[in-house]
């Protein structure tokens, strides 16, 4: 095996979380390893609600924090959630710096619109529902001007190279090749900005290869992950039968379209005082148990023809599956969309494994708790990218440093896609929405199944690691409290909510028990 070290931070991810961390480390010597050619295959550029962020005079941070507080359902840390929203604005400025084209007013101050769960309306949006494309195509020109960034595209992180509580680099495999020859880089320090997790579920708005890769190989390092049973689904998936579901950004029920059943019926009311704009985990649940009955949402009354322009993915992945948003209302599903578990860090974005720092959705901060506020991904990931930037840098001298070379010899296995649908499948039927003991236990039997199919591949070891976390801390955590509802546990234990936290190796001894007890 080939071994390189160089004195630059590594970087492993190339979304919104991966390319801010390089851009504020700068002049620091930097490697990106991306996967896909930089800007495509990362959730960022797929966001379509935009940032939220305290910019408007009757609006503050603390409003915000407290919004936060409350969507989170307990179990958010106080100290977390200022720290972020009171940084809020300035990132917003500091990316409007940076070219990001957020829509203005005429007067020049900031769009915003509110989202679920928020009491004033503060998501800065581009063109509607095109956020997250045009902060990375600004952020991706700041980065092909930066001399000290080199990105490094067609190669897969697969493992970490780790003694249990430091990690001293990556090993990384070709992407045409994930389960062949393998190439071990070590860097001055190592930053995890791999993306969630929802693509391990059938039904998903993640691009195909988020399926918790990152998490997984982190916890199969020695990293502790925390809050992992948290796994948000996005009530308004467009249900066209595509692969991943589309998004119908959740700024349409903030611009008043309202979720109807076949009947055309307005069930929201019914449900939640806030209707359409109750918590995202709420909402979900109730398009959920809706399934029967084709829930939609109906933009024509509050948007009418003037969904194209203000929201033109939206109309665009309507329009592709015969769907008119003008005359129809738009058949609509919960599916796997967030992950508010991941790796556990503290306010530098560092992990319980001394080299490693976590930001993005790879990352668990504590800023959502069991269920995050609409809008608080990207802001998250803005946020601690710099943290992480900043402690780095306040520990590394800056040198100068040669680019990474490196190639990998042809040959290796391609990731069974059979098995992986059968994870995915698993996934969404007995880890989802709705869950209870019998069908977790299930689940963890059947992951185990699978991996035992694939115990040399560290791409599939990597899915399943994330899998067993999230279904053995959901069964661990008998109470339903935001995104996790449990049928058979369905209230919330009194007082205030505890994060989870699971090693790889209590995971593994608690789906063992339950192999050994199902045998």
């Amino acid at each position: 095996m080939q071994t390189i070290e160089t004195p630059r931070v590594v970087i492993i991810g190339a979304g919104l979380a991966a390319v801010y961390t390089a851009l504020k480390l700068a002049p620091l010597p930097v490697v990106m390893i991306s996967p896909e050619p930089l800007g495509s295959g990362a959730s960022s550029a797929w966001a379509q609600g935009g940032v939220a962020a305290a910019m408007a005079r009757t609006d503050s941070a603390q409003a915000h924090a407290d919004d936060t507080m409350r969507a989170g359902a307990g179990s958010v840390l106080r100290e977390v959630a200022e720290f972020v929203t009171k940084a809020a604005p300035e990132h917003i400025l500091d990316l409007s710096e940076l070219g990001t084209g957020f829509d203005r007013t005429s007067d020049g101050g900031f769009v915003q619109s509110r989202e679920a769960a928020h009491s004033a309306a503060r998501v800065v949006r581009v063109k509607g529902d095109q956020a997250g494309a045009e902060i990375m195509r600004a952020l991706i020109v700041a980065l092909r001007e930066t001399p000290s960034i080199q990105v490094i595209e067609g190669a897969l992180a697969v493992a970490l190279e780790s003694d249990g509580s430091q990690v001293s680099g990556v090993y990384l495999s070709s992407v045409d090749a994930p389960n062949g020859q393998q190439v071990l880089l070590r860097g001055a320090a190592h930053v995890l900005a791999t993306g969630g997790s929802s693509g391990l579920y059938a039904q998903t708005t993640n691009p195909a290869r988020i399926r918790g890769q990152g998490i997984g190989m982190a916890a199969r390092a020695g990293a502790r992950i925390a809050d992992a049973e948290f796994v948000q689904f996005h009530p308004t998936a467009i249900d066209v039968g595509e692969d991943p579901t589309p998004l119908a950004t959740e700024a349409l029920r903030g611009e008043g379209a309202i979720l109807i059943d076949r009947d055309g019926h307005r069930f929201m009311p019914d449900i939640h005082p806030d209707a359409e704009l109750a918590p995202r985990d709420t909402v979900a649940r109730a398009v959920y148990m809706q399934a029967g009955n084709r829930p939609a949402l109906d933009t024509r009354q509050a948007i009418g023809a003037e969904i194209a322009a203000q929201f033109p993915a939206v109309t665009e992945a309507c329009l592709r599956n015969g769907v008119d948003p003008v005359c129809d209302p738009i058949p609509v599903t919960a599916s796997a969309h967030y992950h508010m578990g991941g790796v556990e860090t503290d306010l530098a974005g560092r992990s319980s494994l001394k080299g490693l720092w976590a930001c993005g959705e790879a990352a668990s901060t504590g800023l959502h708790g069991a269920n995050r506020l609409a809008s608080n991904g990207l802001l998250e990931a803005l946020v601690f990218a710099r943290s992480c930037a900043r402690d780095i840098a306040a520990g590394i001298a800056r040198q100068d440093a040669p680019d990474v070379e490196f190639s990998f010899t042809s040959g290796g296995d391609q990731t069974d896609e059979q098995d992986v649908a059968a994870l995915r499948r698993t996934m969404t039927e007995h880890v989802g929405v709705v869950r209870d003991e019998s069908g977790l236990c299930h689940a963890l039997t059947e992951i185990a199944a699978i991996e035992g199919r694939h115990a040399r591949s560290d791409v599939f070891l990597n899915m399943t690691a994330t899998a067993t976390l999230i279904a053995a801390a959901a069964l661990l955590r008998k109470e339903s409290r935001g995104a996790h509802y449990r049928s058979d546990f369905p209230d919330l234990i009194p007082g205030p909510g505890q994060r989870s936290a699971l090693t790889m190796t209590e995971a593994l001894a608690l789906r063992d028990r339950i192999a050994k007890d199902a045998a």
